[in-house]
This record gives C-alpha cells, sequence and structure tokens, in this order.
C-alpha cells in the first residue's frame, strides 16, 4: 500500500510558478521589477513537508528586502533572481516522510509565500487547527498589533492610543484591538479623507487625522487629544513620531512597529528612515520607546489566536483585507499597496 506521502505526490504537477526578483529597482518597485518563472516542482528532504499555498501576504518590508535588507533585520535582502517571500497559508499535499509533522490535507502557515508550492521544514509550518472561523485570517498582522499593544506599550483602561498609518495591515488591526483592550480613546492617522471615514465607521476609531499637511500635523493632533496621548503604537517614523512626541503625555509609552516613512519613500532603497526629533521632551516627558517585531513575543501567539477567534465569532472584531486573485497579480498589487490604494491586508489568493 503506498504511504500518503507517495500518493499525493503522484498526482501533483510538474512544475511550480514563483514569484522572483527581475531587478534591482531604483527607488520604489514596480511591476516590471518582477517576474513570474515556472521551476520544477521542489522535492522534500528528511524532515520537510510540500505545501499548496492557497493565500500569501503582500507585506511594505518586502521594499527593504528587494533593496538589499537591513543588518539585524528578520528578512535577508533579496538578489536578482532570488524568489520573493511572505506569510502563507496551504494545504500539506506531501508528508514529512518520518511519518512527524503535520499530514496531507492539514492546513499550515509558513513565511514561504510567492509561489505555488512549497517546501517546508516541519519546524518552520504551523498546522491551524480551527482556532479561527476563516484561514486567511491566519494572514493578520493582529499578533504583531496585539504584542504591540498589550507587551510593548502596555496598555492600560481607559488611555488614549495614537496609531499611526491606521488604515494599513498593522494599523486597522491595531484600532479595534485597542478598543477591545478597553482603551478611552483611540486615533489614527492615514492619507485620505474616504479611509479615515472608514476607519470612524467601523475599525475602532474615535478620530482620524490625516497626515498632510505636515506643519500642522501636531496641532491637528492635540486637536483630536486635547489631553495628550498616553500610547503610540508608530509604523511610520518621520513627521508622525515628531507629532506624537509633542503631544504625549508624561510617562507615555511608544511601541516602533514599522518605518513606512522610509521604507515607502520614492528615494532611497527603503532600508533606513531617518527622523530628527527633540531628545530634551523624551526626557522631561519621561517618554519610553520600545521597538518591536513581528517575531518578539512568541508567547503572545497562542495568547491571541485564542482571543481573535472569541472576538471573530462574536462578530466584535474583523480583518481587513483585499484579495487578489492569481499570481500574475501579485507584483502589481505589491505595487497597490505601496501607493496606498488599499485598506487593511493584501492577500493574493491562489
Amino acid at each position: 500500500m503506498p504511504t500518503a506521502s507517495a500518493a499525493s505526490s503522484g498526482s501533483l504537477p510538474l512544475t511550480s510558478r514563483e514569484v522572483q526578483l527581475l531587478s534591482v529597482p531604483d527607488g520604489l518597485p514596480r511591476p516590471e521589477h518582477f517576474r513570474v518563472v515556472e521551476k520544477p516542482m521542489p522535492q522534500p528532504g528528511e524532515g520537510e513537508v510540500r505545501v499548496r499555498n492557497r493565500y500569501f501576504l503582500v507585506f511594505p518590508g518586502l521594499r527593504t528586502v528587494v533593496g538589499g535588507g537591513v543588518e539585524g533585520a528578520p528578512f535577508p535582502g533579496a538578489k536578482p533572481g532570488d524568489p520573493l517571500f511572505g506569510m502563507a497559508v496551504g494545504e500539506v499535499v506531501t508528508a514529512a516522510s518520518d511519518g512527524g509533522g503535520p499530514r496531507v490535507g492539514e492546513l499550515v502557515s509558513h513565511w514561504l509565500g510567492w509561489r505555488e508550492y512549497a517546501v517546508v521544514p516541519v519546524g518552520a509550518c504551523t498546522p491551524l487547527g480551527d482556532a479561527l472561523p476563516d484561514p486567511v485570517a491566519h494572514l493578520s498582522h493582529g499578533p504583531l498589533a496585539y504584542a504591540a499593544l498589550t507587551r510593548g506599550a502596555e496598555l492600560r483602561s481607559g488611555e488614549t492610543v495614537f496609531v499611526s498609518g491606521g488604515a494599513g495591515a498593522v494599523g486597522s488591526m491595531t484600532g479595534q484591538i485597542a478598543r477591545l483592550l478597553g482603551a478611552g480613546r483611540v486615533i489614527g492617522s492615514t492619507g485620505s479623507a474616504e479611509k479615515a471615514g472608514r476607519m470612524t465607521e467601523s475599525l475602532g476609531y474615535d478620530a482620524v487625522i490625516l497626515r498632510e499637511p505636515a506643519e500642522s500635523l501636531s496641532a491637528r493632533l492635540a486637536e483630536a487629544a486635547p489631553d495628550g496621548i498616553d500610547v503610540f503604537v508608530d509604523m511610520v517614523g518621520g513627521d508622525q513620531l515628531r507629532a506624537a512626541i509633542d503631544v504625549a503625555r508624561p510617562g507615555a509609552r511608544f511601541a516602533l512597529v514599522g518605518a513606512l516613512s522610509g521604507q515607502l519613500s520614492a528615494h532611497g532603497t527603503g532600508t533606513s528612515a531617518l527622523v530628527g526629533i527633540d531628545a530634551f521632551q523624551l526626557i522631561v516627558k519621561r517618554i519610553t520607546m520600545r521597538g518591536i517585531s513581528g517575531l518578539d513575543h512568541p508567547e503572545t501567539h497562542r495568547e491571541w489566536s485564542r482571543r481573535f477567534g472569541t472576538w471573530l465569532r462574536a462578530g466584535e472584531i474583523t480583518f481587513p483585507h483585499v484579495r487578489i486573485a492569481g499570481m500574475d497579480r501579485a507584483a502589481p498589487a505589491l505595487n497597490e499597496m505601496i501607493e496606498g490604494r488599499h485598506l487593511g491586508a493584501v492577500v493574493v489568493e491562489l
């Protein structure tokens, strides 16, 4: 009798498509900097499973990846000919030869998106189980937003929270989570009035300020938060970080999650995000600033999944995202995300 591994391999195609970096962009990446190529079907080795990807995430960090990467960051830089990568959800089609790990037919999450089939070490894929009602919700940036609020900024009940980039993949979750965790007032920033309206209607925000014009940003934030802000979850840096310092209350805690001001700048490589701040304000206000990444606080993931599933089933939270159909639309979807055309996360569906 054939094993599950052998049986599944017999019905697979001989090739798999993936998105590769074609050339290093001079400025922001565009679809012509990438190509979809057909490769021989990847073969799993010992301790590996083969996964047919169903969904993968398009995320801003890819700008930094194709720009060469940042030393110490969790994501390596990419060279021409390298496949892209990102969070993915897929179905195991070939189990590990030793019988360990997930079985054929199980859904798992992993980091080898941007390809139709991926060979993943057993230890690098996570079985999804039934914690969430929709598998694609496992691609949300909720774990990062939750860790930023509960560990990075240590949000307390009744506090005022400011979220920069509040309509993005992380920010669209952060406002909702802050509200559910007991924040007294939640303020966000975005680049368009249309997104601002959606944020106050359905994403937990009490007020939203537009990021332009930059010279009046502090005044507009102070108007939205007349008593100051206690917590700042920053996806942007730049002018918005300076404004948050201006309006911070004594003892405010800042969780620095992203640096989109540099990452998505039309100039440079997206690998730096310089900003000038007034250190005296940090001192006299006793502001705490803490950087946090998605790999920090792994202990929160199970806690988050349990709470996220409960909130989703109760209709208390949503996963704002847009689904883009097909591998050929992946590179254009990255361009659309950089241009700010979508609210929430951008997911490619295969």
